[in-house]
């Protein structure tokens, strides 16, 4: 008997502006590779005035679902039917999942980044955060940090109202403490002595402005930090090639790049990702 003839493949992406620069593409492509599924993944260049256009294209051509990046991760959310409460809580979305007709936000990009620290044998518990951002990446990271037990979490944003914001919401539903710190035009904030985790949650650093930093006094970071960054592309960003000459230990951003991927892969297929396959297809290119 002729098995039937499929030319169609499920589709799946990335919404970003800008997006051209994003590696995303390369781990899910090897994933669907491996795992011998029919589908593609494609970075979609969508500026913000046309976010509500896209999700309806999405809808209308049967996406099976899409990741959100800079500026997108909150500004979708009137676009969708429902979010899953951790994306509640957050207040971001970077992963959509068509669930028949219905298009749900969800959140990975904090258990990701929960996941890469773990593998490198840290716990979040009991730590004392530095976090550099209030955006989309930044309240996942937080939030999720903030859940699985740490202690205190010092948020720096050039807009105080989103760090505040933020450290709310952080106070209200979790054990962990939390303060805000307003960045001022020009000023690079010292890290406080006792913390334990230094992460940059904002854009700057990411290519084609490589030699960009975000507002730190690197003087301030200290060897018992685990510095991190969630920059993907490059990996090694001026900012934790810094960290490590003050001999802190670093964590790119292609970790939790991986690891939120592989929750997403999952979400949108229903399998266990091929995670090394992941990886080394973006160490293929980064490292």
């Amino acid at each position: 008997m002729t098995q039937p003839v499929n030319y169609r493949h499920e589709i799946v992406g990335v919404f970003g502006y800008p997006v051209d620069e994003n590696p995303t593409l390369l781990m899910f492509e090897a994933a669907f590779k491996a795992t011998g599924l029919h589908w593609r993944y494609q970075n979609f260049l969508v500026k913000p005035e046309a976010l509500g256009d896209a999700m309806r294209g999405m809808r209308a051509m049967n996406f099976r679902g899409v990741n959100l990046t800079i500026p997108h991760k909150i500004a979708v959310l009137p676009y969708l039917d429902r979010i899953t409460p951790e994306a509640a809580l957050i207040g971001a979305v970077n992963t959509v999942v068509r669930e028949g007709d219905a298009l749900v936000g969800a959140n990975t990009d904090g258990k990701g980044f929960l996941t890469a620290i773990r593998l490198r044998g840290v716990s979040p518990a009991g730590k004392r955060v530095a976090l550099i951002g209030a955006g989309g990446a930044a309240r996942a990271i937080a939030v999720e940090l903030a859940r699985a037990g740490a202690a205190q979490l010092t948020i720096f944003n050039r807009t105080l109202d989103r760090a505040e914001s933020l450290a709310q919401v952080i106070n209200a539903h979790t054990p962990a403490r939390a303060t805000s710190a307003e960045v001022r035009p020009g000023q690079r904030v010292a890290i406080p002595a006792d913390a334990d985790l230094v992460i940059n949650a904002t854009s700057l650093g990411l290519y084609p402005r490589i030699d960009d930093l975000p507002p730190v006094d690197t003087e301030t970071i200290r060897p018992h930090m685990l510095v991190c960054d969630v920059i993907p592309n490059p990996p090694r960003t001026r900012f934790l090639i810094e960290a490590r000459a003050k001999g802190a230990a670093t964590l790119d951003g292609l970790s939790m790049l991986v690891y939120q991927g592989a929750i997403a892969f999952m979400l949108w297929t229903g399998m266990d990702a091929p995670v090394e396959a992941m990886r080394a297809a973006l160490e293929s290119v980064f490292v």
